[in-house]
């Protein structure tokens, strides 16, 4: 099927094709001509599928230019937002529609004025809803509020922000709601706000023709040893190096550059254009990306050839997301997981519960690499003094290992980085010089 044939404006089948886009995705051909009928939907397909022009199209068709406000798109995430943003503006050039993007950690004012002089905004909750306790702009022309990533969005305890933003939309909006899963968490938005929403389902995971995944059983103290044969063994491209913990994700990147391997990374705690000079700087050549779970959603990147899973996050879904940024667009991937013992509750939870096709490859040869987790004695020492009782401090031999520098079984204490809004402490990582 062309996309001439689900009776699209010329002008947006002009812009896909100069991006050489001539033939929608499965989850684009089910869910566009119900969109256009005006109807609710639940949108279910893998990342990568083409969610944004499932939804984008039918929008940019729907809007009136110089009519003020008239479409919300929430995101769970600035880089998302951003996205999601450009995406639009990309097929939109041809009808001249404005597209506000609006996020936090930047200033109010500009925002205002792109409010004010835009058809459709791109958000995050928080930000957003800033504005509409403010009055910064008017709700009464939305005819649209689409919820992409909304899985993730009340994975992240954004629900009664969603809540509020569409208990102040007017009553007969249409509401698109789009993940890459859909949970029960989803059913009181579903019964509050949606009228007979039909719901789409694509593509839900990346198919094994496309997607290799691949796991090794390895030591703790041996990954980054491991990671680094790999990075020299794998005919890869880009490469996306997930963490589960911040401090894991700076020590790896610090490491990997000690090595010689132009290495970028990208976490939580980074501000909103650092994150966006490293996004960019990895499109442009750099060959590693370390990653926490922020960028496990929503980026769109090209010629990502490999995924390897430094260590798992407790969430199942997680793993599904990371994966799902190679084998995009038709293109082939890897995905690569190295597992120590702390690891195989997490990746039992991920085989129970989605069908996927891991395979077990067999243990390698490698050269042993140095490793600095790079921890202060000072830092040590204020993680020593938590609580009350050893359980919650460093036990005799986790500070011998410290100050020696090597340890069998110690742990940092990091802050993993939470999908929610509430990060609670887990022991992680080995403090380990050699590994």
């Amino acid at each position: 099927m062309k996309f001439s044939e689900l009776n699209i404006m010329p002008e947006i089948i002009k812009a896909l094709a100069e991006q050489n886009i001539t033939e929608p995705t499965m989850v684009q051909e089910k869910s566009i001509p119900v969109i256009k009928q005006g109807k609710d939907i639940i949108g279910i397909s893998k990342t990568g599928s083409g969610k944004t022009l499932a939804f984008g199209i039918p929008l940019l068709e729907k809007i009136r230019k110089g009519q003020g406000l008239q479409a919300i798109v929430l995101a769970p995430t600035r880089e998302l937002a951003v996205q999601i943003a450009n995406e639009l503006k990309k097929y939109s050039k041809d009808l001249g529609l404005r597209i506000a993007t609006v996020y936090g950690g930047v200033g109010y004012n500009p925002q205002i004025e792109a409010l004010a002089k835009s058809e459709i905004a791109v958000a995050t909750t928080g930000r957003l809803l800033d504005h509409m306790r403010q009055n910064n702009f008017d709700l009464k022309r939305i005819h649209t509020v689409i919820l992409d990533e909304a899985d993730k969005m009340v994975d992240m305890g954004f629900i009664e922000d969603i809540d509020q933003i569409l208990s102040q939309a007017p009553k007969d909006r249409q509401i698109l709601l789009f993940g890459a899963t859909i949970g029960d968490e989803i059913n009181r938005l579903k019964s509050k706000y949606m009228r007979e929403y039909v719901t789409i389902k694509a593509e839900t995971h990346v198919k094994d023709d496309f997607l290799e995944q691949y796991y090794y059983n390895v030591k703790q103290h041996e990954k980054f040893s491991l990671l680094m044969h790999l990075l020299e063994k794998e005919d890869t491209d880009r490469v996306i190096v997930f963490c589960s913990a911040r401090k894991t994700v700076d020590a790896v990147a610090r490491n990997l550059r000690k090595q010689g391997i132009k290495a970028e990374m990208i976490h939580g705690k980074l501000t909103q254009k650092k994150r966006e000079i490293v996004i960019e700087k990895f499109k442009k050549g750099t060959k590693v990306l370390v990653a926490s779970a922020v960028a496990a959603r929503g980026l769109d990147i090209n010629g990502v050839s490999h995924v390897i899973n430094y260590d798992l996050s407790q969430d199942p879904e997680e793993y599904i997301h990371r994966v799902g940024r190679t084998a995009r667009a038709g293109e082939s991937g890897k995905a690569i997981t190295l597992l120590s013992d702390r690891d195989h509750e997490a990746f039992s939870h991920i085989l129970n519960r989605f069908p996927i096709d891991v395979k077990l490859l067999p243990k390698e040869d490698f050269k042993k690499m140095p490793f600095d987790m790079g921890q202060s004695r000072r830092d040590f020492r204020q993680h020593g003094r938590q609580g009350s009782g050893r359980r919650k401090g460093f036990s005799r031999s986790q500070r011998s290992a410290h100050r020696s520098g090597y340890s069998d079984n110690g742990y940092n204490y990091e802050h993993q980085e939470s999908s929610g809004r509430n990060n609670k402490p887990s022991w992680n990582n080995p403090a380990v010089r050699s590994v």
